[in-house]
């Protein structure tokens, strides 16, 4: 019962990373159509609309449930593909642990970022 739990948010959180990186190509990779989010010229990826968009709440939150949708969905999928290596039950568990410490640490570093880089200045270039 409780790995259907851990599927189906594994389910769930491949729906959330498909919406959210479907915004991401509409808003980064078809701006020159759409021109979504773009104030300054020269498209999506011109510093000015990079740092508009990180100051952005609706972004730095979507950029943080992608990061934790996108690292839940991985890590589970990477641990359900070593678990059909047919290792001991003690090293399933040592795998689960390490997994989950580690998708805890990416996601704290990640979010950090998300959330420093709304009070970063523009380069003097």
């Amino acid at each position: 019962m409780k790995e259907t739990g851990y599927w189906t948010w594994f389910i769930i959180s491949g729906l959330i990373t498909f919406f959210i990186l479907g915004l991401h190509m509409l808003i980064v990779h078809l701006d020159g159509m759409l021109g979504i989010f773009s104030h300054a010229d020269g498209g999506a990826v011109v510093w000015e609309n990079v740092i508009q968009r990180s100051r952005s709440q609706f972004f730095s939150i979507a950029y943080i449930i992608l990061l934790g949708a996108a690292l839940y969905h991985g890590f589970y999928g990477l641990r359900t593909i070593l678990l059909e290596l047919g290792i001991g039950k003690q090293a399933q568990q040592r795998l689960t642990k390490f997994l989950w410490l580690t998708g805890i640490l990416l996601f704290l570093v990640g979010t950090y970022v998300s959330l420093a880089v709304r009070t970063m200045e523009a380069p003097i270039l």
